[in-house]
Order: structure tokens, then sequence, then C-alpha cells
């Protein structure tokens, strides 16, 4: 819908939530950011002049993106699906982040994600990454020697590890994006929506380090833990693999397996993408 009138479009977004709006005037970007809105739009501004000033003018005002008003047609389209993409990343991390305060789907340990949880909304990943033939990448870790932890340092201890542990994880990813859940006494799933197997590769690599080389606390003594890492990457999910969730799971949890096997504190991955690339990986 296209109006050249800035109070009938404020009158009209009232009126209907619009995701994504396409404006040449920061004045208006700036009464939208100024409304207390439950969803805020994604804001693509139109400088007059593509020039660092107005660009940056813009995104003061509260602009998401810039472009030019000579900005080609192709280069517009491109935007604003990349607009539409983030709104629906958006759409659907208020949607689990509602139905996870509904359900009291978060584990009271590690302040993750619940199995529960897990279960309930990976598959909802999947079905969207399908919908929009974009990557979609899953990691579980394991820490390593837990239960020698416990019988030699107490559960209390135990706790304490975990508790630092899943926040851990989270500080190393996307926000917002990425989320993190335990799935089982010291098994965590990592959900990486968007994210190739190379980049999310790098991604488990840099969250091994994150784990290994900073200490961990227990009992007011620093404590070194280690984990282990399962990947499964997607470069493009096909549309025509109903039960992809559950093998993406499987192959996740077989590739812990050998990353356990091989001596631990290590991340094995398998890629399934569609791009030419490697089949499987250690680190």
């Amino acid at each position: 819908e296209c109006l050249a009138d800035e109070q009938e479009a404020l009158r009209r977004f009232e009126a209907e939530f619009r995701p994504v709006v396409v404006t040449d005037s920061a004045e208006l970007i700036r009464k939208l950011r100024s409304r207390p809105l439950v969803r805020p739009p994604f804001i693509i501004y139109v400088s007059e002049v593509d020039d660092p000033t107005e660009r940056e003018a813009g995104i003061l005002a509260g602009a998401d993106e810039c472009v030019g008003r000579r900005v080609t047609e192709r280069e517009l389209e491109a935007r604003l699906r990349a607009a539409r993409r983030i709104c629906e990343l958006e759409s659907v991390l208020r949607l689990i982040m509602e139905e996870n305060r509904k359900l009291s789907a978060t584990d009271d340990l590690t302040r993750a994600a619940s199995r529960r949880f897990f279960g309930k909304h990976f598959p909802r990943e999947v079905e969207r990454a399908a919908r929009y033939k974009r990557a979609l990448s899953l990691v579980l870790c394991d820490i390593d020697h837990f239960k020698k932890i416990n019988d030699t340092l107490g559960h209390a201890a135990g706790d304490e590890i975990l508790q630092q542990f899943g926040p851990r994880l989270q500080q190393a990813l996307r926000r917002g994006i990425d989320w993190v859940a335990r799935i089982g006494g010291e098994e965590f799933a990592i959900v990486m929506p968007e994210t190739p197997y190379e980049p999310a590769f790098n991604v488990a690599r840099k969250l091994r380090t994150a784990v290994s080389h900073t200490p961990f606390t227990a009992g007011k003594k620093g404590l070194t833990v280690t984990a282990s890492f399962g990947l499964c990457g997607l470069d493009q999910v096909p549309t025509d693999e109903p039960r992809l969730a559950d093998r993406m799971l499987k192959i996740a949890d077989a590739a812990l397996y050998r990353s356990k096997e091989s001596g631990r504190n290590r991340v094995t991955a398998t890629n399934l993408g569609n791009a030419p690339g490697p089949g499987g990986g250690r680190s």
C-alpha cells in the first residue's frame, strides 16, 4: 500500500499493523518509534541524497535500513525480501517466547529452554526454514565427565556448573535469533536459524572454546570444564522431507557420540547442505 499523506499513513498503520514500512520521511519514522507498539515494524528509510550524513539521519530517527532514492528496483526488492525474513524471524521468536512463558517451558536450573520446549519448537524452525528455503543448523553438546564432577564434588557443585553453562553458551550466540535448550541432565541443544554448515561449524568451535578456556565456579573454587559437540548443518532445508527434524537430531547426536569416542572436548560435524562443500569435519 502506497500513501502520500503522513497523517493518513500513521492512521492506517495504527488501524492495521504493517511489518515493513518504506518511507522518505524521518519525521514519520520518529513518530512510529515514539508509539508504544507491541510489535515494532522494520523501517527502510529512503534518503533524498545517498550520502553518509543522510543515512545517519535516517538511522538516528529510528530506521533499520537506509537506501538512496536512486536505488535500483532489483536492490530495493532484495532489501525488502531481507526485511520480510527478519520480520518472520522476529515473529517466530516472539511466538516462541510467548509460548515459553505460557507453558513455563524454561529449565529452572539453567534458564535455558526445556526439553519439552525444544521438542515443540525445533520442528517449527525446520518447517519455517523449509518454507523459505533457508539454512538451519543444530548443535548438541554434552558436558564432559559430568558424573565425575557430581561424584567427587557433590551434586550442589554440579548444579553450579549447569547454572553457568547455559548462559555461557548463549553469550556466544546471536541474541534474539539463536536459542539454547537443556534436553538432558548435562546435554544441551543449540538451534541456529538461517545458519549454513560452515558458519555453524565456526560457532560450534567458538562454543567449545568458550566452555574450556574460562574456569567455572564450583564451591567458590575455579574448575576447568570441557564439553563435546555434534553438529548437523543444512545449507538449504528441503521441502519434501516430513521427518527432517528427527533426522537432524539423530545426525547431531551421532556426531556428538563420535566426539566423545574420539577423546572429548571437540566438535564433530555433518553437512547435509545442498551447496558444495565437505561432508563432515572435526575440530
